[in-house]
């Protein structure tokens, strides 16, 4: 989208009306923001804002306004931003309090290092590279600055999964004496709430923190490799660096499926922004994202089903696992249908006609009258960077590939965050991004460790894991042994009276020496931090079972979990040592 500014006539020599067009509005309270915003500085006379157009319209008193002071009115609220009558915008952080917008043209295109994308690995290298006084270019597209996790993942996600657990926890008990009244759901309210949390994060979280660079550039548009050292962006403009760092993140992968394209379908980037609530919604896929969509939504009120063409859900996950969180979706009304696999879709009337193997071979008819959501794991952003201009390798699925380091098989060339071939996470990626760009411009290389990487899944219950469990154990050949503590035996869960899920411990029998950890349970993410630092640093499950714990908290389950390698702790007393 080229930057546009369309100058007006005005009958009142002191006034002027001036047409932008502005980026970041997704809905009419955003277009409701501005103007409100816009029309109570002093100066501008009235403003007219569609958020549907992106178009702005703002007659002010040219005595007390000019031009660049509308622009960087604008631009100062919330999370949009004018595009300025230039091919592309860039943000350049020198000397100077303010956000300055110039023709990149004007700049010199050599840096020292060049980061492509915008997320998290990308501002976390850049964080980096600022401290190392490095030259930087940050150059990013699709997603505004920020990435996936603060603008259409981490953030959006889980702030409505807490706003869906309050209206579960108004209409459900776990106590006889206890009977709640239920909610009243305002759905727009929600939504216009996440979105302005968004808004505040990506501000905060990641403009702010760069705008006092001295050394940074950060540009909007597209990147390709023209060579080893070179980029072209948006086709026009050559920018050169002594690094380079890929961070250009992931993607909803869409599968080919006859007429998915036609009748239409979301993903978790439009979903979130949908102010009007469902009336149904049946997701593709079972893995984390389209789980926690799936809760999240249907204690909304809205009609969930999935479908998914493996035989249960969250399938890297053991069975046991997934069970106790397949009862409880089942049990909160969500249809799950395993081992149905989509071959086509079309429209009828108002309808999506779902047509779907079922797990006997046959094949049937499902009827959705809501929408459609894919979930169906994600893709690296890796198909228009131009990578066959440099010969870097790539994974079967598109994944740079990467060693320990965060270096591909070009030697000034790295790659961090989801776009590589590591654990797809937020926390791994700011790693990555730091780790690439100190072993770029440093002798002392340091190297990603995951051995005892911890990772929550968002349902409810929360399932949660660290290091190995007892298939990856297995394959590795390990000598283990493993032990599984049901919440029925945890004193905490007793007093709640919700005694879902359990947890498990993997101990190598050699050493005695934790291994892995995997937790399902109410708030058993809160858990896995103690058991990742336990792996990290070769705690043993007597360790562990002799340490100190507060009673009557959720973490007095890892005691009795490692006490349960030796003893049945069902006859152990509340006290059990």
């Amino acid at each position: 989208m080229k930057n546009i500014f369309e100058k007006r006539n005005n009958s009142s020599q002191n006034t002027e009306t001036l047409s932008l067009l502005i980026e970041g509005m997704t809905c009419s309270s955003c277009s409701s923001h501005i103007e409100k915003d816009m029309n109570a500085k002093d100066g501008v006379l009235s403003s007219t804002v569609n958020h549907e157009t992106g178009k702005g319209e703002f007659t002010f008193n040219k005595d007390k306004f000019d031009k660049s002071k509308l622009v960087e009115a604008v631009n100062s609220i919330g999370n949009y931003k004018v595009i300025n009558g230039v091919e592309k915008e860039t943000i350049v952080v020198p000397n100077s309090e303010d956000t300055a917008v110039k023709n990149s043209s004007n700049d010199k295109n050599d840096y020292d290092l060049i980061i492509i994308g915008g997320g998290s690995a990308a501002f976390s290298a850049a964080i980096k590279a600022e401290g190392l006084g490095l030259t930087t270019l940050m150059v990013n597209a699709g997603l505004d600055f920020g990435g996936t996790c603060v603008n259409v993942g981490c953030v959006p996600s889980k702030n409505l999964i807490r706003a869906a657990e309050t209206v579960y926890h108004a209409s459900h008990s776990n106590f006889k004496g206890i009977t709640p009244k239920g909610a009243d759901i305002d759905f727009t309210q929600i939504i216009k709430d996440k979105k302005e949390l968004v808004a505040t994060l990506q501000q905060q979280k990641y403009m702010d923190v760069v705008s006092d660079f001295k050394n940074l550039t950060m540009l909007k548009g597209w990147a390709e490799f023209v060579d080893t050292n070179s980029i072209l962006v948006d086709e026009t403009d050559t920018y050169t660096a002594t690094n380079i760092l890929i961070a250009t993140g992931a993607t909803t992968n869409i599968p080919n499926i006859e007429g998915l394209n036609e009748v239409g379908y979301l993903t978790n980037v439009s979903l979130f922004d949908l102010e009007e609530k469902l009336e149904s919604l049946t997701i593709m896929g079972a893995g984390y994202i389209g789980l926690e969509i799936a809760m999240a939504y249907n204690r909304l009120g809205v009609k969930v089903r999935i479908i998914e063409f493996t035989d249960r859900l969250l399938r890297n996950q053991t069975k046991d696992i997934t069970d106790v969180l397949e009862t409880q979706m089942k049990e909160e009304g969500i249809e799950i249908l395993p081992n149905f696999r989509a071959f086509k879709f079309e429209k009828e009337g108002n309808d999506i006609i779902i047509h779907c193997k079922c797990p006997d071979g046959s094949t049937t008819k499902i009827i959705e009258k809501g929408e459609i959501l894919v979930a169906t794991g994600t893709k690296p952003n890796t198909s228009k960077l131009g990578l066959k201009n440099i010969d870097i390798n790539l994974t079967e699925r598109g994944h740079v590939i990467v060693n320990e380091k965060m270096e591909t098989n070009i030697s000034n060339i790295f790659a961090a965050g989801d776009v590589a071939n590591t654990p797809a996470f937020v926390y791994t990626a700011a790693t990555e991004g730091n780790t690439a760009v100190n072993n770029a411009f440093s002798l002392s290389k340091t190297s990603v460790d995951y051995t005892s990487l911890p990772w929550v899944v968002f349902t409810d219950p929360q399932i949660a894991g660290a290091g190995m469990d007892e298939q990856e154990a297995e394959k590795s050949g390990i000598p283990f042994e493993v032990s599984k503590l049901d919440l029925i035996y945890v004193p905490r869960a007793l007093a709640a009276q919700d005694t879902r899920g359990f947890i498990k411990l993997i101990r190598n029998t050699e050493t005695d020496k934790l291994i892995g950890a995997r937790v399902i349970a109410p708030e058993g993410g809160e858990l896995i931090q103690q058991l990742s630092m336990a792996i990290k640093f070769g705690i043993t499950v007597k360790d562990l079972a002799e340490s100190f714990y507060p009673y009557l908290t959720l973490g007095e389950g890892i005691k009795l979990a490692a006490i349960t390698f030796g003893k049945d702790v069902s006859k152990l007393s509340c006290c059990a040592s």
